[in-house]
């Protein structure tokens, strides 16, 4: 029979707030967390607003020490993780340890990083570049940190799958779990790459909401006047764990992970079909995967990124998969609220599945004032809903076609 695998700790770090209390909270109460740039002078990109993480204290949650040689981006990773652990009253142990695994994604590392010592190199010569730089920056630090920094010996995983990369880890960590290779894992996703290079480059992608002057009904996803997203950072951790050793333990469960779907579009870098062909098979493999049949699944976490195109072609995916059920889910974005996270998105909203699913809560989609063409399912507009949610669904899709689909459900024992 195969290892049942469940949720018993998390942690966040979001523009919402630094801790899972802060953000659950503030994105039940449909409050958005973007606002104008603070990290430099975006004035003449033509994009001057962002979801920036406002409460971070690095002190605490880490030795001051190691976290001054750690990019932001790992940082929120390790914050996230300690959190999740401490929620998950788990302790590492040398008895436990290679048992336990690190597996995080991350979509472009540390950019801002690269940006400043670039500029360092340019002014003031390549001798001039700090011996952390490599350590710094390169996207697997995520992972290998939160098992530096907390003593894990198990798979040492980093997944580097655009926006969808933190919830391709979450899907890596489960499968890990099932086939024995760990019992337990910490695992999500993280990003911070709020930098000229990064919004410059999206920009000149027309991928960003220019909507300078409402920034916090800037992402709308769903939304007739949606018009690109919104670039967001922070992590989401959750604590997974065989359902054996979590109830030996006493663990608390949050939820348990059913399925895992994961798929390629093989048609373009950034667009995804217009039927929405790979996402379509992503949602049916994790269904598969689940042993569920579309009718089980009461709640989607949609990836829903306020795009023109993405919004409508994740409806119709939805559509093609559930059927005349389409129209009886509640699918919400907090995208709405937290902006687009990039790789640590999947994380984040990972979270948020297995937390509407313990709350019997499904969070809004803010700015859902005229929903556009075609975007005519229930998108839970304007305020979180109580509600019955048996099993529910989290989409994430990214550049370079790649999809992933997580399952989870009300755990019963």
């Amino acid at each position: 029979m195969s290892k049942r695998v469940v949720v018993t700790g998390v942690g966040l770090v979001t523009p919402l707030g630094t801790g899972v209390e802060k953000t659950w909270s503030a994105l039940c109460a449909g409050k958005s967390g973007i606002g104008p740039i603070t990290k430099f002078d975006a004035s003449d990109i033509g994009v001057n607003i962002a979801a920036e993480v406002k409460d971070f204290e690095m002190e605490e949650h880490m030795d001051k020490k190691v976290g001054k040689h750690l990019d932001l981006f790992v940082q929120y990773a390790v914050a996230a993780a300690g959190e999740a652990l401490k929620d998950a009253d788990f302790k590492i142990t040398d008895d436990n340890a290679s048992r336990v695994g690190s597996i995080m994604g991350c979509g472009l590392g540390g950019l801002g990083t690269i940006e400043k010592y670039h500029k360092v190199a340019l002014e003031k010569g390549a001798r001039r570049i700090t011996p952390f730089f490599i350590p710094m920056v390169i996207p697997n630090m995520g992972a290998g940190q939160v098992s530096i920094i907390y003593g894990t010996k198990g798979p040492n995983l980093s997944v580097t799958t655009a926006c969808a990369a933190g919830t391709h880890a979450v899907g890596e960590a489960f499968r890990s779990i099932v086939h024995g290779d760990c019992d337990v894992a910490l695992t999500g996703g993280s990003e911070s790459v709020i930098c000229q290079l990064a919004v410059g480059g999206f920009h000149s992608m027309k991928a960003l909401s220019t909507r300078n002057d409402e920034p916090q009904k800037a992402s709308r996803p769903f939304d007739r006047d949606r018009d690109g997203f919104i670039i967001s950072e922070g992590a989401g951790v959750l604590v997974l764990e065989s359902l054996e050793h979590a109830l030996a333990r006493g663990a608390k469960i949050y939820a348990e992970v059913a399925g895992y779907g994961l798929s390629g579009d093989g048609y373009h870098m950034a667009a995804p079909p217009e039927d929405g062909d790979g996402a379509v098979r992503c949602m049916k493999m994790a269904l598969a995967d689940a042993g569920m049949q579309p009718e089980d699944i009461d709640y989607v976490n949609a990836h829903g990124t306020s795009t023109p195109l993405n919004d409508i072609v994740e409806t119709r995916a939805i559509k093609r998969v559930y059927g005349e059920h389409a129209a009886k889910l509640a699918i919400s974005s907090t995208k709405s609220m937290t902006g687009h996270m990039l790789g640590g998105a999947g994380g984040i909203e990972s979270v948020f599945t297995a937390l509407a699913i313990h709350h019997q809560t499904a969070p809004p989609t803010i700015n859902l004032d005229n929903p556009g063409p075609e975007c005519d399912l229930d998108y839970v507009p304007h305020k979180a809903r109580q509600m019955k949610i048996r099993a529910a669904m989290s989409n994430s899709f990214g550049f370079g076609g790649t999809n992933a689909v997580l399952i989870m459900k009300k755990y019963e024992a």
